[in-house]
């Protein structure tokens, strides 16, 4: 079990913006998943991966792909009142579900 987390390196985040932005990511992709993927994640470890796409059309792109595997998906959008001045989608959370399926659609992405 893993949990992985995409964020877009064309908004070049400063580290404390970037760690605010995954943690969000993380925990509500953990909000909208089955008490029982959750307990088996955490009994493992709470294994999480942070991956580094491109720009909005790869995340995009990701996004709708781990849909379609029926993983659970948490799109985040920054509100724009601290680095961003203006609403900005940043970064997206995929699980906690099993390894191999998240690596099917993710194992090729380079980690931040």
């Amino acid at each position: 079990m893993k949990q992985v987390i995409l964020v877009r390196k064309d908004l070049k985040m400063p580290a404390g913006k970037l760690a605010a932005q995954v943690s969000h990511a993380s925990v509500s992709a953990v909000l909208k998943s089955s008490k029982d993927k959750i307990e088996e994640w955490e009994e493992e470890g709470m294994k999480k991966v942070v991956l580094k796409v491109s720009d909005l059309k790869e995340l995009k792109r990701y996004e709708s792909l781990a849909k379609k595997h029926g993983l659970v998906t948490s799109l985040i959008n920054d509100l724009g009142k601290t680095f961003f001045d203006k609403p900005t989608v940043t970064c997206l959370g995929i699980g906690p579900d099993a390894e191999d399926k998240i690596d099917k659609l993710t194992g090729k992405l380079k980690m931040l």
